[in-house]
């Protein structure tokens, strides 16, 4: 419920903020499939512009009245993009115990979960498909094939191409650009958490990710910036694949990141350098012994 909830007020804002006084709404299956959500969704949108006086709705004709204003919109902390939301619970599916090569992901069942439309869905699915870990299936299906040794290697391959090169494009932004001010943001949040690590370590996996992807947004270059995004997809979740010394890993990264933000802060590019290729060598340490160690046929047979 509460996921709903979430694509609920995403979807909400982003209709809300697209009205314009005296114009005619659609069908709420054309709704629905406008900002690709379930028709129950879409029907409580309506509802809510109704009560607050924002539409007249009087059954098949939906009038905008006014304009919505700041207070008719959720807050931006209670609402995430309908893409991060699907990614989570997608995430969440192939990392569940039970997750194996060969397990089927059904379009219709995860859209019902997340309490979205299929055709979001459907979407994600297609641009993560082309990593090779879920195959297309008839009938909205899809197959899990696993995360193997190889492709673990070829992505922190790239992955390290892409970075060392933001790094180095990030010591050379100019003193007011936002990003200084963002990467300080992150900097605290890394010392509080090192602070309360005991009952924090576990939500290092969101802040790994934030940091990386603010690195690689120096890049300027779209090509990075949509293949990283994805890459982050995969890269970011191994911390919770492998839970064996969770909090010691953790603490490591915490304390190499440390050291990654202070070369950026000096601009010194040898410094960068230096720090970015230290901590993607552990990161790919961790991805490769996150992965599932599958028994060779010789030591099944000897058990």
């Amino acid at each position: 419920m509460a996921r709903q909830n979430t694509v609920f007020k995403e979807a909400y804002n982003r209709y809300a903020a697209a009205l314009h006084t005296d114009a005619a709404l659609p069908s709420e299956p054309e709704i629905a499939a406008q900002l690709g959500i379930s028709r129950s969704t879409a029907r409580a949108i309506l509802t809510r512009l109704s009560d607050a006086g924002i539409i007249r709705w009087n059954k098949r004709q939906k009038v905008v009245l006014r304009q919505p204003t700041e207070a008719d919109f959720f807050p931006s902390e209670e609402t995430n993009s309908l893409h991060d939301i699907i990614e989570r619970s997608f995430m969440r599916r192939i990392l569940s115990d039970d997750a194996a090569p060969g397990m089927q992901i059904n379009e219709l069942e995860l859209a019902r979960e997340i309490g979205t439309g299929t055709t979001s869905v459907r979407e994600f699915l297609i641009r993560f498909s082309r990593f090779g870990l879920i195959e297309k299936r008839p009938n909205s299906h899809w197959i899990l094939k696993g995360f193997t040794r190889d492709f673990a290697l070829e992505l922190a391959d790239v992955r390290e191409m892409f970075e060392l090169h933001s790094a180095a494009e990030f010591g050379k932004l100019p003193p007011e650009s936002d990003a200084w001010r963002a990467l300080a943001d992150i900097k605290a949040e890394h010392q509080s958490m090192l602070h309360d690590l005991d009952s924090r370590y576990k939500e290092f996996s969101t802040l790994d990710e934030r940091f990386h992807l603010l690195i690689h947004g120096a890049s300027k270059n779209r090509f990075i910036a949509d293949f990283y995004d994805a890459i982050a997809i995969i890269f970011h979740y191994h911390y919770q694949w492998n839970k064996a010394f969770a909090r010691e890993r953790n603490e490591r990264a915490i304390h190499e990141h440390l050291d990654y933000i202070a070369a950026l802060e000096s601009r010194d590019q040898g410094a960068i350098d230096f720090s970015c290729r230290l901590h993607l060598r552990s990161a790919r340490q961790t991805l490769l012994q996150s992965i599932p160690q599958v028994p060779s046929d010789e030591c099944l047979a000897e058990s």
